[in-house]
């Protein structure tokens, strides 16, 4: 049962329930995890608003580390995601995170890294994994794995949370928003907005150099049929080649995988 306790801050978009009610609402003990189960998600999910940077940094390690390990979605994982999503347009988030003279450039931001774990479990839970698992594991795979399918299920109201980000005045935020929406936008719900996601692509690939958010926004647009040689630079065309070799590489020794831009096949 959920307590009753004051509600402040930002209300959460697109019909996700607020974070509090989330935090209070679930079960946690209940629900797996990568070691156990969550009963010490709520504490380490609270402190994701706290107003010290390096608190909320120990607390995404804490809180999202174990509940995507290995690029398995566990049962705490979509409750996660929920709050995740939910706090991401709350101001404490950003507490400390984008002053010059308090942020630290080795630790990214926490609006940052909350984006970069939804889109990593976005991704583990795309139509490229769905058609893997059912190679593997026959065509009932999503249906008995209910966990991604729940995931998969709840992209649209995630994806509402992160469409205002894509305006942020931050270029990192923006960028970390892109990818973030991109596989959320596999949804059939949300094939509306992926022509709002080209424009944000090309403004990333004429900007950016960052090399794993380059490689989402080209593969998205090729993946929804667009043209993106007069968008690569040479180290995206280096990027594509090695990718292809390592392809390669990876088909001879009888493998399967299907993975992005790395510079090693993950195992």
């Amino acid at each position: 049962m959920t307590k009753n306790r004051r509600q402040s801050g930002t209300s959460a978009p697109g019909g996700l329930p607020h974070h509090q009610r989330l935090l209070d609402g679930t079960d946690w003990a209940s629900l797996t995890t990568m070691s156990g189960t969550g009963e010490y998600l709520p504490a380490a999910l609270a402190r994701l608003l706290d107003p010290d940077p390096a608190a909320r940094a120990d607390a995404a390690r804490n809180a999202l580390g174990e509940v995507t390990h290995q690029n398995t979605i566990y049962q705490a994982t979509v409750p996660v995601a929920l709050y995740v999503a939910a706090i991401l347009n709350q101001p404490d988030i950003t507490a400390g995170d984008f002053d010059r003279d308090t942020a630290v450039p080795s630790r990214p931001p926490t609006l940052v890294r909350l984006l970069a774990w939804l889109s990593d479990t976005a991704c583990d839970a795309d139509d490229e994994c769905v058609a893997l698992g059912e190679r593997h594991h026959g065509e009932r795979f999503l249906h008995e794995y209910e966990e991604m399918r729940a995931f998969r299920d709840l992209r649209p109201p995630i994806f509402s949370a992160v469409q205002p980000l894509l305006g942020h005045e931050s270029a990192e935020v923006r960028d970390a928003a892109l990818v973030a929406a991109i596989p959320l936008a596999e949804h059939p719900l949300l094939a509306g907005h992926r022509g709002e996601l080209v424009d944000h692509a090309r403004h990333l690939l004429a900007g950016s150099t960052d090399r794993h958010n380059r490689d989402h926004a080209l593969d998205a647009l090729k993946a929804w049929g667009h043209d993106t040689s007069k968008l690569e630079n040479p180290a995206d065309v280096a990027a594509r080649k090695r990718h292809a070799r390592l392809r390669a590489e990876r088909a001879s020794w009888g493998g399967t995988w299907i993975g992005g831009y790395s510079e090693d096949p993950p195992f």
